[in-house]
């Protein structure tokens, strides 16, 4: 009796907290609590492939040494005629004074410990040094990058609102995307591959434009152009060329946040951007130092406008104004907000699914989950007459316990997490059978009802608990390093195993003890 009123407890908690979990997945809005998450197979979305392009993100930080290494040469009065470009990894150095050599490697291995000397060499009195990022140094930045650029996607797309994303790195430079429920397949991949590089710099007014349209660009000068509604493929409008600086003044690393507001003036959207106190900081200085001059506010290379700089702007604030819908200033925002990606990636694979097809999948699976419920149900009875009644009633709290488990912790349930169910049900009943095999042998040895049952429970438990554990190992590695699809499969497996062990040692026993003990029947039924 105290083995028995200890379960009646549990067994009740359990299935109320399912009952709780399950309820709103059938009748929403009953009580705050969310429904079972659909996967991309039954609900229908979007399945892409992106590859990040981390040669670019080697580049962008040869890049940034460049710029690094002209301001450390001034400042220790190092003559240099250039500094190229030498290969993707790679820095060509040339000195004016062969003599400043030994000051050129020290500022190296100081300041620059993962840069290394690859070779030096005299051509008509100047010395050229070839400098290049180490290996292990440019393996880890490609790293980096694709870590960080699965951080931006999955910040843009948790701001997208998209419910219970499949966000994953795929061997080095690949990452996987699910988005189920997504209908503008379009808007999502534009805010998902957007790079999002905020750039400020000065416009070149010194220079013809016509003269470097014409192909004549001055030396540290880029051609850009506008971005306009063409860009969105709503119209062949002919965009506005500019002359910019290549020198970046600021970038958009400094942003602490984006948000969008109405023009009083022309009422159109715009975006507003807050930087902070070091972006703060050198917006201050750049404006103050640039006074009546333009200041062409970049994304991923397209000028979204240059004003005139009036007078020094302090506080950090700015804002970028356009031929803004509400939904692009929206999405610019996202996307400035979660940051910009270390390298530009591009779409190698995608899919969409149906919620059509899903919603053949669901029944489908649901079908099947029914028929062979039934059929095993229908097996129990007849071969164990009312001991497989009781192994029914525990099959039956078995799947309450999955769908309250699915709900209760936001695991998201795919076709082939349905197959998991389908296994289950069979699993369920496996440990009755065991038990029940182990009570007719301990009755066939002459012991009485309760002795038998008990004997029962307690020779198969071990054996029961050997079989499920190592299924649940098997599960738990398919859940570490499956793919979408088998993930869900090892979701519904798992928690399959562990209800399947609650039902048949603690709920069967349950209702055996109080049948065979409590109520002291003297015949089993089985």
């Amino acid at each position: 009796m105290k083995d028995f009123s200890w379960r009646i407890p549990v067994v009740c908690v359990a299935l109320i907290a399912a009952i709780i979990y399950v309820v709103p997945t059938f009748k929403p809005g009953v009580w705050p609590h969310k429904q079972i998450n659909l996967g991309l197979d039954l609900q229908g979305g979007m399945h892409l492939a992106l590859e990040v392009e981390t040669e670019k993100a080697v580049e962008n930080t040869v890049e940034r040494i460049r710029n690094e290494i002209r301001i450390d040469f001034r400042k220790q009065k190092i003559r240099f005629k250039d500094i190229v470009h030498s290969g993707q990894n790679g820095l060509s150095v040339k000195i004016l004074n062969p003599e400043d050599l030994q000051s050129v490697e020290s500022l190296i291995d100081k300041q620059y410990p993962d840069l290394e000397i690859k070779s030096t060499s005299m051509d008509e009195g100047v010395r050229t040094i070839e400098i290049v990022l180490t290996d292990k140094w440019a393996r880890e930045i490609k790293k980096q990058s694709t870590e960080q650029a699965l951080e931006t996607i999955r910040n843009r797309i948790d701001q997208f609102g998209v419910s219970e994303p499949d966000i994953r790195i795929q061997g080095d430079r690949r990452i996987l995307i699910q988005l189920p429920g997504i209908k503008d397949t379009k808007r999502a991949k534009g805010i998902i591959g957007k790079t999002a590089l905020l750039e400020f710099k000065l416009l070149d007014e010194t220079h013809d434009l016509n003269a470097a349209l014409a192909g004549d660009v001055p030396p540290g000068s880029e051609v850009l152009y506008q971005a306009t509604e063409s860009d969105n493929s709503r119209g062949r409008a002919k965009k506005q060329a500019y002359l910019v600086k290549k020198q970046t003044l600021l970038t958009g690393a400094y942003l602490t946040d984006a948000h969008v507001q109405i023009s009083s003036q022309f009422n159109e959207p715009y975006v507003t951007i807050d930087f902070d106190r070091k972006g703060a900081r050198i917006f201050g200085q750049v404006t103050g130092e640039n006074v009546k001059k333009r200041l062409a506010i970049v994304l991923d290379n397209k000028v979204y406008s240059a004003p005139v700089i009036q007078e020094k702007i302090p506080g950090g604030h700015a804002r970028i104004t356009g031929s803004f819908s509400m939904q692009e200033a929206h999405d610019l925002a996202i996307i400035l907000r979660a940051g910009a990606l270390p390298a530009p990636v591009k779409i190698i694979e995608e899919r969409t699914v149906g919620p059509s097809l899903g919603h053949d999948s669901i029944s489908k699976g649901l079908y099947s989950m029914i028929i062979g419920g039934v059929l095993v149900l229908l097996f129990m009875a007849i071969y164990y007459k009312g001991s497989g009644l009781i192994a029914d009633i525990a099959l039956i709290a078995n799947i309450l316990l999955i769908a309250g488990g699915l709900a209760a912790f936001q695991a998201t349930l795919t076709l082939p997490g349905i197959a998991g169910i389908i296994l289950t049900i069979g699993m369920a009943v496996d440990a009755n059978v065991l038990i029940y095999e182990r009570i007719r042998e301990e009755m066939r040895l002459g012991k009485t009802p309760s002795a038998s049952i008990e004997a029962g429970f307690d020779r198969a438990t071990l054996t029961i608990l050997d079989a499920n554990v190592t299924t649940l190992i098997a599960a738990l590695v398919l859940f570490q390093f499956g793919t979408g699809p088998v993930k869900g499969f090892a979701v519904t497996l798992s928690l399959g195993v562990l209800a399947s062990m609650f039902t048949a040692l603690i709920l069967s026993r349950m209702i055996f003890n109080y049948l065979y003990i409590a109520r002291q029947i003297k015949r089993i039924s089985i």
